[in-house]
């Protein structure tokens, strides 16, 4: 995975609504924020736009959002808030500036289709975390100062209090994930999720105890459960029921279908639609330790970073086209060596 360069002190971040309407006032905190943090707010232009539940058209919102993806000086991307509406624009975007000048996507919730589009078709890690709209709302401190850490490069490591449900373990791979709703929307997509072999998490909000289930057998059937090293639970808020009541909460549910795997697993994770949503790297390799004292969730060190990888492939395509050159000549004399025989 590749990492976007971490922001300093006068950086220019962007922020931008790819979903659902929000207002100035409810963005005057995360500015002050942002502002206190040394970097530069930009505004995309239809941020404050209205097209009934969205901020703006699809064409708006994918423009803003390909304005920013496309300019050199914006070193972070902050969605302004979730809904609907990211999907709805995703085929719009040309992902070509970005995947040659990497840049932190913020977000989470309906922004999960950015993190798992970016990690399936570029390799590039992305950030699960608060966005701006909760920062009025009365977002922690700890979930701000997350999020801080990461922009920054700072290191991230939790360690939570275990849970009842939880299946002890220790597991390192590739994090990934996010809105259980949202993955299940893109399987089969070109966005969709890659799990094997990596951490999943996932976590939901305001969903019917019958459609949890539906959701998590559609991960089964996939194949998404059956390659993964561990599953991370976060926040899942505000589960409903039917008058004639499914039997199960959300929590068993989601337990039932890891036990098949035989994974770790922990549950009520600070991430997702909670005031304490910790920032999490989706697409960075992690660290995953349950047992019956604590959980921790430990970040490593970054792997292949875009200067790093520039560096390599400014050495490896002159010295790959000589060897070639070399080789081919090689051939060329052994074939006349043995013609002349």
């Amino acid at each position: 995975m590749i990492t976007p360069p971490y922001l300093k002190s006068g950086d220019k971040i962007a922020i931008i609504a790819t979903a659902r309407k929000v207002s100035p006032s409810e963005m005057e905190t995360a500015f002050h924020i942002f502002r206190s943090w040394g970097l530069q707010v930009v505004t995309g232009p239809h941020l404050f736009g209205e097209n009934n539940q969205y901020s703006g058209t699809d064409e708006e919102r994918a423009a803003d959002l390909q304005m920013m993806l496309d300019d050199k000086a914006i070193k972070a991307i902050v969605c302004a808030r979730g809904g609907y509406g990211t999907v709805r624009i995703i085929d719009m975007i040309n992902f070509g500036a970005f995947e040659q000048h990497p840049k932190w996507i913020v977000g989470y919730s309906d922004v999960t289709v950015l993190h798992s589009h970016i990690q399936t078709q570029f390799g590039i890690e992305t950030l699960h975390a608060i966005m701006p709209i909760n920062f009025a709302e009365g977002g922690s401190v700890v979930a701000i100062e997350s999020l801080h850490k990461a922009l920054f490069g700072e290191s991230l490591q939790y360690s939570i209090k275990p849970q009842l449900l939880n299946k002890p373990g220790n597991v390192s791979g590739v994090l990934t994930g996010g809105n259980l709703s949202i993955l299940y929307s893109l399987n089969g997509t070109p966005s969709d999720i890659l799990t094997e072999g990596k951490i999943l998490f996932i976590e939901d909000l305001d969903e019917y105890l019958y459609h949890m289930d539906r959701m998590m057998m559609n991960l089964k059937r996939s194949g998404k459960l059956s390659g993964i090293k561990g599953l991370i639970v976060g926040g899942l808020t505000k589960m409903n029921d039917n008058t004639v009541p499914f039997g199960k909460q959300a929590e068993h549910i989601i337990s039932e279908y890891a036990a098949e795997s035989g994974i770790p697993v922990c549950f009520n994770f600070p991430a997702g639609h909670l005031a304490d949503n910790r920032t999490l790297i989706l697409g960075r390799e992690a660290e995953l330790n349950i047992d019956s004292e604590s959980v921790s969730l430990q970040f490593l060190p970054t792997g292949e970073t875009v200067k790093t990888s520039k560096m390599l492939r400014k050495i490896l395509k002159p010295a790959l086209f000589f060897l070639g050159f070399f080789v081919f000549i090689y051939v060329i004399l052994y074939l006349i060596q043995l013609f002349l025989k």
